[in-house]
């Protein structure tokens, strides 16, 4: 006998959530699978809310950071909630829809017990959504790993920094201190 599983689409998802179902439970869509999220450590509580809040001073009024909140991506049926989105500011339009791939600058997660998911399936899913750039932080080793230029089939750039300063994508004279994305 075959097992058959059962893929949920973002709008599935949306209803599954809206009767309550999934109520007291920290879990994402990805790729039509409803995914239980792992706790947060302490190190990537403190980093996570220490970069988004020194990304929210660097970026000003030019985009907004949204830290753990979802984004949808409809084309893979996903809508995970990365630690930190940085968006266009599109105000009262977030309370019809969560951003989609269009609205997105670029996307990071803190990685330490999620970094075989954070760099496999996220990885996937962000590139084959068109999201320009995406940042990992590998909480165990301290590194920043870059990846750009989404395909389907995954990005076609991938660098790991563990110092100096980064310019992202979207905002090419903003310099990002690595040492900050690192809670120092």
């Amino acid at each position: 006998m075959s097992v058959t599983t059962v893929k949920w689409t973002v709008a599935d998802y949306h209803r599954i959530i809206a009767a309550g179902i999934l109520e007291g439970r920290k879990v994402e869509l990805i790729g039509g699978e409803i995914i239980e999220m792992a706790p947060e450590g302490e190190s990537h509580a403190y980093c996570s809310d220490e970069a988004g809040e020194y990304l929210i001073y660097l970026l000003g009024d030019r985009a907004k950071v949204r830290q753990g909140k979802p984004i949808t991506l409809p084309l893979n049926n996903s809508e995970p909630e990365p630690d930190i989105a940085v968006i266009q500011r599109l105000g009262q339009n977030y309370r019809e829809h969560h951003p989609y791939p269009e609205n997105i600058f670029w996307l990071i997660e803190y990685s330490n017990s999620t970094l075989t998911k954070d760099l496999g399936i996220k990885n996937k899913i962000y590139a084959a959504a068109g999201i320009a750039e995406y940042w990992v932080v590998n909480l165990r080793t301290m590194e920043l790993i870059v990846f750009r230029d989404p395909t389907d089939a995954g990005y076609q750039f991938r660098e790991t920094l563990t110092h100096g300063n980064i310019n992202p994508l979207a905002f090419p004279n903003v310099s990002v201190a690595i040492d900050r994305l690192f809670g120092n």
